[in-house]
């Protein structure tokens, strides 16, 4: 995550797809040949990329111009993609009919990791024309759009933490993900020797990754054996959101082809998770920064409300940032993974963190592991925030300590109390509606209900024999 200081023409960089990012380009690479195939997908529930791999002329012909169809259930369905019951949005009485993805030109990029391959994201609507309430990415706009009625531009950046190993996915599936050795035998957090290891991988990520578009920014290691990150150059929340699900999903196609795995799993093993802290920040249509000031700690009036907005709302959002059973066996005292909802200049202990000064001043959500959908997690940020300017909220003071050790509001600490906090919450009701408020708790009540009828091997290791 970059300096959020850098000024308006870096908020432009790293826009190299296809030329000016339009279907002009791709329908001239098309035609010269330079690609055939162009992969259309939405990002489902989970955070991960669903579509069509279809052949490039067709698109030029037929779905730049009207789109492509999908099952709806893609926005139904759990991890393992089987169709559960609960949604409103589609289900076997409504006959699991279609929906329709309409290819955003300003996500055009090549893969230079796929041969002569494009892809292009795609928002979701239903055939009257209307957005699919429940689609993330639709989620984010609703909530940017909010911020723009404001006269603000949202900017953020994901810091994506990963864990390689140098087992196959083939092989980590038939080994049950046990036993699988990682890349590195110890700790190489800010390790030159420790990343030269595996640099051949980090090198093809971030080259891929600059070929796709993005601006690379460096790459470290991190406390977990074959633990690393990849960082990039902030933008605008929306294309922050597009480029992560890109780079996800790359990173793991480019790791497979290096013969290796790698997961952005929150917790794959007693060790430290895998985080995802997200910053943010807002500028106005001049560009000048929004929660900078000449207030305490630099904040401005607004910076400070949007603070407390977050404070306030976390608790309550935490399901868009903590998604699945495993993101809360992050949280864990001592761990830098939040357990207290409180904030703090510069101090990782706490929720949020207030980082930069001036122009680069930003908050950063600490809250989210490696597996969160970056838009439900952006949603839910702006629309705390948000709501602590809409109400004037006023700013509470800093944590200045140990925020692991002052008590107070916690996040927390299993799916089953976000889920309920979330379904109870006026905020989300508000920001989202009642409809995407029942989906995601439906999601979580799935994701639960998988859980608690899954026997695992601590049971077994502990029960077989000795009761």
């Amino acid at each position: 995550m970059g300096d959020m200081g850098d000024g308006a023409a870096n908020h432009q960089a790293g826009s190299a797809v296809l030329g000016a990012a339009s279907f002009e380009g791709i329908s001239v690479a098309v035609g010269a040949g330079t690609i055939d195939t162009v992969i259309v997908a939405l990002t489902d529930m989970q955070g991960r990329l669903q579509g069509k791999r279809l052949h490039a002329p067709f698109f030029v012909d037929q779905v730049i111009r009207h789109g492509t169809e999908a099952c709806s259930y893609l926005l139904a369905v759990d991890i393992d993609m089987n169709t559960v019951d609960g949604y409103d949005l589609t289900s076997w009485d409504r006959g699991y009919g279609d929906f329709e993805l309409i290819p955003d030109p300003a996500t055009v990029r090549m893969l230079p990791w796929q041969e002569r391959t494009a892809l292009v994201l795609a928002d979701v609507q239903w055939p009257d024309g209307t957005a699919v309430a429940p689609s993330p990415r639709q989620m984010l706009k609703g909530q940017l759009a909010r911020a723009a009625e404001h006269g603000w531009t949202c900017y953020t950046g994901t810091e994506l933490e990963f864990i390689v190993f140098e087992d196959s996915y083939e092989k980590a599936w038939d080994l049950g993900y046990r036993g699988l050795t990682p890349a590195n035998r110890y700790n190489v957090d800010y390790s030159v020797l420790g990343t030269s290891r595996i640099e051949p991988l980090l090198r093809d990520i971030r080259l891929g990754m600059a070929g796709a578009g993005m601006t690379v920014e460096s790459a470290k290691g991190e406390c977990n054996p074959g633990q690393h990150e990849i960082a990039f150059l902030y933008r605008d929340a929306l294309t922050t959101c597009d480029q992560h699900v890109v780079y996800k999903t790359g990173a793991k196609e480019i790791a497979a082809a290096h013969g290796c795995s790698l997961t952005f799993m929150a917790k794959p093993n007693d060790k430290e998770g895998n985080s995802c802290h997200i910053h943010m920040s807002f500028r106005d249509s001049d560009g000048r920064p929004v929660m900078a000031g000449d207030g305490p700690y630099g904040l401005s009036e607004t910076g400070g409300q949007m603070i407390a907005g977050l404070l306030a709302g976390i608790r309550e959002l935490t399901l868009l940032l903590a998604p699945n059973v495993n993101s809360y066996k992050r949280f864990q005292d001592g761990s830098f993974a939040p357990t207290t909802v409180a904030w703090g200049p510069d101090n990782r202990t706490c929720a949020l963190r207030l980082v930069g000064h001036g122009p680069s001043l930003r908050v950063e959500c600490r809250v989210p592991g490696g597996d969160v959908n970056p838009y439900l997690a952006t949603s839910a940020l702006v629309a705390a925030a948000l709501t602590g300017v809409e109400q004037a909220m006023p700013l509470p003071p800093p944590m200045s300590g140990n925020a692991y050790a002052a008590g107070g509001p916690r996040v927390p600490g299993t799916l089953d109390e976000a889920a309920m906090l979330w379904s109870d919450s006026a905020l989300a009701a508000e920001a989202f509606g009642p409809d995407v408020v029942a989906h995601y708790a439906n999601m979580a009540r799935v994701e639960l209900d998988s859980y608690h009828a899954a026997v695992t091997d601590w049971e077994l290791r502990r029960c077989f024999e000795r009761l």
